[in-house]
């Protein structure tokens, strides 16, 4: 952490975003200073978003001032915002695949000499950045050959490039393999001991407590509190965002595994860009045990998932549920079977906006008993059901006739964990299944996890973030370029060998 920020290079004073009917941003009072790592924290809906939305030039204040350097400014756009000396790194990276570092450093700030692009100019102006800042980048190389770590860097010599004095990093670490993060923590602490202000937009609280020289929680729209880094806990923070106490270590008993319900064999698959995305894989998930897939986004796992469940075919290999072979079985007579599905895209795979809440939560048992009765749909048997599944998994809906639509992700999210939960299925396949959901609802899911493990459900958990595969699985497969590449009891790893392997050691 750093210790020697000065004042105040920004300061959001009163600040009020208002959108129909929500209060996003209820008079937030938030500063940075020079030099310092300020972490911003608060549950999904909290108003981080708006609140560097409003910082960024995307949206005007309804109420409230924005100082710089003491001086009431007003941004018009995101471009005003990036004259004045902020700079964002967004969670999904804004970089055009096909051109060069340099060519998307520049995108918007080009440098030209006699009517053309100077590319010597930038470069060098680039090389000066990278060596000031350990930011080693290569001008020449294209963005689709980079890992994921050397394209954020390249965001932030973009930021850099464009004379950022206060640089808001929003979630960075979600693509990153651990030693990723830690290189870019590295990046962080150089500079902001160079006189950079640091805006940490993250979830991950152990990040925070590692990096952070202060912490700003938001709640419902408000700022709970600031508090410095040093004297918090993770429990501390955890409370603050939530406004109760959370358990944030899942407690299990050893696992009692049974049968195998599922056997995956030499499986290959095609991805979307016509390259093999899944490559011989083999694996086997028992009764009564989690067996967690850890790997950096984009490297099968979703591939694999979508043909486990029945949304792709493979080109080879097998799938076997209990000793049945359902290789290549559409969706509808795998679900048939026991397999439950929490998808990683809610809106694609999981909801039918269009429908209300109550229709989602019975969308793959609507057409049998007590919800039907031969051809007829028995609606106040559904909306019952509904009911109850919405106050059991905490749903925060005015009716569970409103539209899927008009949930907030979070609450969208809840709905597909409630609905593939309350079938209570023998195996159960979960991607990503606390993604966008708030920190005591993860609870909340970990411990429903666990209960169907010791109830005797298979479970394949597949997420990207590594503290949720450690805590929760009795067994990690580690996947890289479409393979396992170890396969392990949980126990048996440290964070780091993980992070090694998702690196790609033992490919």
């Amino acid at each position: 952490m750093t210790t020697d920020a000065g004042g105040p290079v920004l300061a959001m004073r009163g600040i009020v975003k208002r959108f129909p009917g929500v209060v996003a941003n209820d008079g937030v009072d938030f500063d940075v200073r020079v030099g310092e790592i300020h972490a911003l924290l608060g549950e999904n809906g909290a108003g981080k978003s708006t609140l560097m939305s409003v910082l960024s030039g995307l949206y005007a204040p309804d109420e409230g001032r924005i100082l710089l350097d003491g001086a009431a400014v007003a941004f018009r756009d995101p471009r005003d915002a990036i004259g004045r000396g902020i700079g964002m790194v967004h969670q999904h990276f804004m970089l055009v695949p096909t051109l060069t570092v340099a060519e998307n450093i520049m995108l918007g700030a080009e440098t030209t000499r006699n009517g053309f692009l100077d590319y010597d100019a930038v470069h060098g102006r680039i090389a000066t950045l990278a060596e000031r800042h350990g930011l080693a980048v290569d001008p020449n190389a294209l963005i689709r050959d980079l890992p994921v770590g050397v394209q954020q860097r390249v965001e932030i010599v973009k930021a850099l490039y464009r004379s950022a004095r206060i640089l808001v990093l929003d979630e960075p670490t979600g693509v990153l393999t651990p030693g990723e993060a830690d290189e870019l923590f590295t990046v962080v602490r150089a500079l902001a001991k160079a006189g950079t202000a640091i805006v940490f937009i993250t979830h991950k609280l152990r990040e925070v407590l590692a990096l952070a020289d202060r912490v700003t929680v938001l709640r419902d729209g408000r700022v709970i509190g600031t508090v410095a880094a040093d004297g918090a806990t993770e429990q501390s923070l955890a409370a603050m965002m939530v406004g109760r106490e959370v358990e944030l270590h899942v407690k299990k008993t050893e696992p009692h595994p049974g049968d195998t319900r599922l056997r995956v064999e030499g499986l290959r698959v095609i991805g979307d860009r016509g390259a093999v995305a899944v490559d011989g894989v083999t694996f086997a998930v028992r009764a009564g045990e989690i067996v967690g897939i850890a790997g950096v986004e984009g490297n099968g796992q979703s591939e694999l998932v979508e043909t486990l469940t029945g949304l792709r075919r493979p080109i080879a290999g097998s799938v076997h549920v209990d000793d049945l072979d359902v290789t290549g079985e559409a969706p509808h007579p795998l679900f048939e079977r026991g397999i439950a599905h929490i998808p990683e895209d809610r809106h694609k795979h999981g909801l039918v906006l269009s429908y209300p809440l109550a229709d989602n939560l019975v969308l793959s048992s609507y057409y049998r008993p007590p919800f039907a009765e031969c051809l007829r749909i028995i609606a106040a048997q559904i909306y019952a059901f509904a009911e109850r599944v919405a106050r059991e998994f905490d749903i925060r809906v005015p009716s569970v006739a409103t539209l899927a639509s008009a949930l907030s992700g979070g609450n969208q999210q809840k709905a597909v964990v409630a609905r593939e939960f309350s079938r209570q299925p023998r195996i159960l396949i979960a991607a990503q299944p606390t993604r966008g959901v708030d920190i005591g609802s993860v609870e909340t899911i970990h411990r429903r996890l666990i209960a169907a493990r010791d109830a005797g459900t298979a479970i394949l958990l597949v997420s990207a973030e590594l503290d949720e595969v450690m805590g929760l699985a009795d067994r990690i497969l580690v996947m890289y370029r479409g393979r396992v590449v170890a396969d392990r009891d949980a126990d048996a790893y440290t964070r780091e060998e993980i992070g090694m392997f998702m690196a790609g050691a033992g490919a």
